[in-house]
């Protein structure tokens, strides 16, 4: 199997970084914000959320989200009435009273091309987030899916990207 997207998408990284374990004051707060913020996001169509997985690093947890749009991901990070500004403003807070227990990081991808494959295993990661389809006959080889992997984002100017 393989995923079909031929819109706009925005791949985003976010995580937290627990530097003092013995703080659970400083990190616990965050572990309980970030679900309220999912649930905000995936009971609302229009916001862009497509999906998300949730995974555990060796310093913390992250998230790799799926987007429809750059533009509805940046709408969601400064909506005052939405859910993460005021959970920004609250780890602001907290983090000036313990500097450095806890880290926060993110990275945004705006994605030219991508390229899927799962074999027997459920759907996940960007097929879930988006339409999952069996591998056709001519797209059998890496090369070739990601050949017809490009997304809107990686048209270039007055292109699209049918």
């Amino acid at each position: 199997m393989t995923h079909q997207w031929d819109d706009e998408l925005v791949v985003f990284h976010i995580g937290m970084t627990i530097n003092k374990w013995w703080r659970p004051d400083q990190w616990m707060p965050l572990m309980s914000d970030m679900p309220k913020m999912l649930t905000e996001l995936a009971t609302d169509p229009e916001s862009g959320l497509l999906g998300f997985t949730m995974l555990l690093g060796s310093r913390g947890p992250y998230l790799v989200q799926y987007w429809s749009s750059l533009d509805k991901l940046y709408a969601y990070a400064s909506a005052p009435s939405q859910g993460h500004r005021p959970a920004w403003t609250r780890f602001n807070k907290r983090a000036r009273s313990a500097p450095g227990a806890v880290g926060i990081w993110h990275e945004t991808h705006v994605v030219e091309r991508a390229e899927t494959i799962y074999v027997a295993t459920p759907p996940m990661g960007l097929p879930k987030a988006t339409t999952i389809v069996p591998v056709a006959w001519r797209h059998d080889r890496a090369r070739a899916r990601v050949a017809d992997g490009r997304t809107r984002s990686g048209a270039t100017d007055g292109e699209t990207a049918d």
